[in-house]
């Protein structure tokens, strides 16, 4: 069992969410538990809670991780001088892959809901609003005569429609309507919903 003064309490945090997001990697997000976490880093129930109020504040900065690794995948399609018709769909198509290849992580940003209804802190409500900031711009491009709450809406909207096909496809659910293909329905929701955008006025 390792002691309290081998690592800082900046360095026991690190270690938590590193054992956290592997497990939850491994064998998905109802396998993770404060006890499993406590075996993996070698310390205490007990330590862990100096560094997180609970396992609702540890399992908020879990999420906060994958976010910003969604964050990073999404600007790596982003160019300044790309139509930005091209990005959105370029932008779908990246969230869609991340969904797919780190589906547990991904799937635990919505499974986690918290007990006592306590609103989200303002860091990691700021982390989702810069996300769709990637998207409201573009759609602002599109249609630069829409109003900064049309492109908020349409940002919503887009990514509601995505993530229901990446929930839907990725647990087999979209084989009920005929094709569990992803990327093909990815791209025909955000190009047919970018065109309906286009004609707003």
């Amino acid at each position: 069992m390792a002691r309290r003064s081998e690592h800082s309490l900046e360095e026991i945090k690190e270690m938590v969410l590193s054992a956290a997001e592997t497990i939850v990697v491994e064998d998905g997000f109802g396998a993770l538990k404060v006890r499993q976490i406590a075996m993996e880093i070698g310390y205490t129930v007990g330590s862990i809670y100096m560094v997180f109020e609970n396992m609702g504040d540890l399992i908020t900065h879990l999420k906060a991780r994958t976010l910003d690794d969604i964050a990073v995948e999404l600007d790596k399609v982003i160019t300044n001088d790309a139509d930005p018709q091209e990005q959105l769909i370029a932008l779908s198509k990246a969230y869609a892959n991340f969904a797919n290849q780190h589906f547990n992580r991904w799937s635990m940003i919505f499974e986690h809901r918290s007990t006592n209804d306590a609103a989200l802190p303002d860091w990691y409500q700021q982390k989702i609003n810069e996300i769709f900031k990637r998207v409201e711009v573009l759609f602002k491009q599109l249609a630069p005569q829409s109003t900064q709450q049309q492109q908020q809406q349409a940002a919503q909207a887009l990514w509601s429609g995505i993530h229901g096909v990446c929930q839907l496809s990725l647990t087999g659910k979209l084989e009920a309507v005929g094709e569990n293909n992803t990327g093909k329905t990815v791209l025909l929701l955000a190009e047919n919903f970018i065109k309906g955008w286009q004609q707003i006025e």
